[in-house]
Order: structure tokens, then sequence, then C-alpha cells
């Protein structure tokens, strides 16, 4: 290994070590794109696996993959204009009606999403929506509760990436539905708020179609020989704007002809 790969290497290990530092202390951190590093999106998704080895050594596994900043909404609210990537952990996951401590995140937004249940492996390049649709046993409403590192949510693609796409924790609705019996382009989104609509959306706010996001990640992940695995999940990325969250909040979202998803926050 050349001194300059050697130096990269423990740059990635000190800054995924950091960013898993911020996530135990609930403290953020500035920016990594700020930082004169030149890092890479390859390199942001080696700070990633750094960042949660931590916590796969403590016992969670991969249970599946998360598209963010698909929809224009999220993009033009971050300032980041391309998708973004990252892993969920099983710690990560609760079942619709959970109650989540406020004090486990750092500055958290809601986003109404799909869930895909992946029934085979998905490996790109090349990986169409007619391929996702396929492969998916199931699709269920969710919430994904993004959380970032990062101060202030000052965020470029490297930085999002690094801190594995902004994830904190995700609620997954009950029903499971067959991708072909819903219109995933077309169907309705209410987000409510404690019993007031705060967002509306529809599946084609995913990248023109929430499969179109699933694709992408595929597509994109394959190149680092990283396969979209049977048995995982994998999250479309928002279909409407952010929702900020404070203790007492309680959420409820509904996605026509999939059912609805709730969670709450002490």
């Amino acid at each position: 290994m050349s001194a300059s790969s050697s130096d990269k290497a423990a740059l990635i290990e000190a800054l995924g070590d950091e960013l898993h530092a911020a996530l135990v202390a609930r403290k953020p951190v500035s920016p990594l794109s700020g930082r004169g590093h030149d890092l890479t999106i390859e390199d942001a998704y080696r700070i990633q696996e750094r960042m949660l080895s931590h916590r796969m050594k403590a016992g969670e596994r991969v249970v599946g993959k998360k598209v963010g900043a698909t929809s224009k909404a999220v993009q033009t609210l971050l300032g980041v204009h391309q998708p973004d990537f990252g892993l969920l952990l099983s710690g990560m996951i609760h079942d619709t009606g959970a109650t989540i401590a406020i004090d486990r995140l750092i500055q958290p937004k809601a986003e109404g999403e799909l869930a895909f249940l992946l029934g085979r492996d998905l490996i790109g390049p090349g990986i169409t929506v007619a391929d996702v649709l396929s492969a998916t046993l199931a699709v269920m409403p969710c919430f994904e509760i993004v959380d970032s590192r990062i101060e202030n949510w000052k965020i470029g693609i490297v930085d999002t990436v690094a801190d594995n796409a902004s994830c904190g924790v995700v609620a997954l609705g009950a029903a499971a539905l067959d991708p072909r019996d819903v219109d995933l382009e077309l169907c309705g989104m209410v987000v409510e708020k404690n019993g007031e609509v705060a967002v509306t959306g529809c599946g084609a706010a995913a990248l023109g179609h929430p499969a179109n996001a699933v694709a992408w990640l595929a597509n994109t992940l394959g190149p680092l020989g990283i396969p979209l695995k049977a048995g995982e999940i994998v999250l479309s990325g928002s279909l409407a704007s952010l929702v900020p969250i404070a203790a007492g909040d309680h959420l409820r979202m509904s996605i026509g002809g999939l059912g609805d998803c709730s969670i709450r926050f002490a």
C-alpha cells in the first residue's frame, strides 16, 4: 500500500469513528466536505462502512438498504441534488405504532416512504423498473426518521453518504401487498402530524416511480460490488417534503391502496 493510499485509509477510519462517536454522544460534527479532504462518493461509502462497523460489532446486522433525497422537495430543502444511499441495521427497525425516545436522536425529521421487500437479489448495472417489480415480494408504507450527524443539516452528497444517508430509525406498516396490485406511480400519500395534515405526496415523487429509486440503488451499488439481497427491505426515499418532529409528536401516514403507518415520539 502506498503512503497516499495508507493515509486515505487512515482518514476514512478516523472519519467513520468520528461519525459513530457523534451518533453515540448525540452531538453533531462539522461537514466532512468542508475540511479539504477531496473525498469521493466511494470514499464516503467506505466511511459509512466504518461508522456502521461499530454497531455491527455490538450485534446489529444489515437488514436492508435505503435510497434518500429522491424527491425534488427533499433535494431542494437539503441542497443535495442527487440521491444518496445507506444501510438499514436491525436496531433501526420498528413496527407501526412504535414509540421512539426523542433523546435517541439529534435533529430528526420524518419522511413518508414505500418499503420494498425483495424476494431475490438485484445486482446492477442494468436493473430496470420491471426487474425491481419482478424481484419484489411485497411493498408496505413506512416512516423513515432521518437524523443527520452533521451540524445543522449542512450536507453535501459526500456528507450524507458518509453519515449512512442520514438514517435514524424506520417504522414499517403492517400491510404488505404485491407491487403489481398497486399503482405505485400514482398512489397518493397523506402525512398527519398530531391530527393535522402536514404534507401530501405521491409515488411519482420518488424519481418518477418508487421502483426507479430501487433500480437506481441497484445500479449505483453494483459497481461497488454490493447487491440488493433477497430478504432485504429497500426504502424508496420520501414521497414528500420532510416533517420536523419533537417530543410528544404523533405521526400517521396513509398511502392509497397500501394502508397506513404511525409512530410516536416521547
